[in-house]
């Protein structure tokens, strides 16, 4: 299986351009990312390149994080500022080499109806999926539990999984957060089946503490291996939050790499 470290929320000790090489110090080849537009994607292509890693997915731009915005793509009157930041997104995955970007809904304003805010979600996510189609990039949704994200559009999967066959877009797909599902009291690898042929990407965090493997209630083993029993062979992003030092938080990952052989990246 290829395990993906997400640059954004491990390694956060170490300046942003030095996460890379940590990650493939501690023995992995893929990597991902939320939001990396502080940085040139020059000066990260340069680091994937003489790292040899594969930057599996990063995020479009979410708006202002600060005020916490958390997506663009259900908030009325922010069309310029959307399609700025799929601009945006766009550029880097195409500098970056990213198949995959993934777009934040948002969080619903009190004063915007529901049915309003999935109308404009619906007309933002179609223009992103026909954006990123002209490259042969797949965009991502992905419901979040509302416990780490109050208010935020999506969180329901059936929900997710109706707008995208709504969508009719072949490049629209799930990205599957096996935590957010684990917080949201559903059976992760039942679901996982259920939904299994619109998934394009999976993440995991231990849960309820999002920290790393083997830390809370999720028998990540087992997880793991009915993710490789069910032929999903794409990257499982590691999008934990290290309960100690980043450094120390691969004891699962070099156990994992021990019954493979070696393997596992």
């Amino acid at each position: 299986m290829k395990f993906a470290v997400n640059v954004s929320t491990i390694f956060t000790e170490a300046p942003f351009l030095a996460r890379f090489a940590k990650a493939k110090q501690h023995g992995f080849s893929h990597v991902e990312c939320q939001f990396p537009y502080s940085v040139a994607p020059e000066a990260i292509a340069d680091e994937l390149e003489q790292l040899e890693l594969s930057l599996v997915l990063l995020n479009l731009p979410a708006g202002d994080w600060e005020k916490g915005e958390r997506g663009l793509a259900i908030l009325p009157g922010r069309h310029d500022d959307f399609r700025r930041a799929l601009e945006e997104g766009v550029r880097y995955a195409l500098a970056l080499g990213a198949p995959r970007l993934h777009c934040m809904a948002g969080v619903v304003p009190a004063d915007l109806p529901r049915e309003r805010a999935k109308e404009i979600y619906m007309r933002r996510l179609d223009e992103a999926a026909a954006a990123l189609g002209v490259h042969g990039l797949t965009l991502t949704i992905e419901p979040i539990n509302p416990f780490d994200m109050p208010g935020y559009f999506l969180t329901d999967i059936e929900e997710a999984a109706a707008i995208i066959r709504d969508l009719g877009r072949t490049n629209v797909k799930l990205q599957y957060d096996v935590y957010h599902m684990a917080r949201l009291g559903r059976n992760v690898t039942a679901t996982f089946a259920d939904y299994a042929p619109l998934i394009a990407h999976v993440q995991f965090a231990d849960a309820p503490g999002r920290h790393e493997p083997g830390t809370g209630a999720l028998p990540y083993r087992e997880i793991f291996a009915f993710l490789q029993e069910h032929g999903y062979n794409g990257a499982i992003g590691l999008e934990y939050i290290p309960s100690g030092k980043s450094s120390e938080s691969f004891a699962w990952y070099e156990e994992y790499r021990g019954m493979k052989g070696g393997g596992g990246r």
